[in-house]
């Protein structure tokens, strides 16, 4: 049976996406520094399987900003569109933002990561999501 290729793009549609294989987990960030970089209470971002991701549009419009700590955030420099995130140690690790995906991305948030920052303005809905005070990947996470 063939699986249907994911695709997506940016604002602007100046780059465009293919995700080979489906999404292996998706989760909401609500540290500051997604706030800001999205302007809304929480980022909405999808794990995928390492290789499965191919820029088959506007390579060359992919900017990245490497923070001190944490992943790199990368965008469409046209637009300044919000892609995906990547784990500055291993490339392969990547967070697509589920709000570029075109249609269904075929996976559902399954928790709540860095709610200590949690913006005061949109309280967290009351969804059963696990919520992580910090990371969840981090050494001993353990949800509220």
């Amino acid at each position: 049976m063939l699986r249907a290729m994911l695709t997506g793009g940016c604002l602007c549609g100046g780059v465009r996406y293919e995700v080979s294989e489906p999404f292996v987990s998706a989760g909401y960030c609500h540290c500051t520094r997604c706030q800001r970089r999205t302007g809304t209470a929480a980022a909405a971002s999808g794990r995928i399987v390492p290789g499965s991701l191919r820029v088959v549009q506007g390579e060359e419009l992919i900017s990245c900003w490497q923070p001190e700590e944490g992943f790199a955030k990368c965008f469409c420099s046209a637009c300044g569109g919000a892609l995906w995130s990547r784990h500055p140690e291993d490339p392969d690790a990547i967070g697509i933002r589920l709000g570029t995906v075109d249609g269904d991305p075929g996976v559902r948030p399954e928790y709540r990561q860095f709610v200590a920052y949690a913006a005061p303005w949109e309280p967290i809905p009351d969804d059963g999501l696990p919520r992580y005070p910090e990371s969840r990947s981090a050494p001993n996470a353990r949800p509220l």
